[in-house]
């Protein structure tokens, strides 16, 4: 479980990265956020993808000390 809780919440970190660094409309289709023509960066996707992937790092690291 903790493998698993590390993995997915370093995922989650890379893709809120992307979602940082990559317009809109030159998002993979298969992202949610993903606009064609639209040229800004969709910030709330972004913070709420590398806000959970933290949590998942943390969750993951904390059951690990057990």
């Amino acid at each position: 479980m903790k493998l698993i809780l590390v993995v997915l919440g370093i995922v989650l970190i890379v893709v809120g990265i992307v979602y940082f660094v990559v317009p809109a409309d030159s998002l993979p289709a298969f992202l949610p956020g993903h606009e064609a023509g639209l040229m800004r960066v969709r910030m709330k996707h972004g913070v709420l993808s590398a806000g959970i992937g933290v949590v998942l790092v943390v969750a993951g690291w904390w059951m690990g000390r057990r």
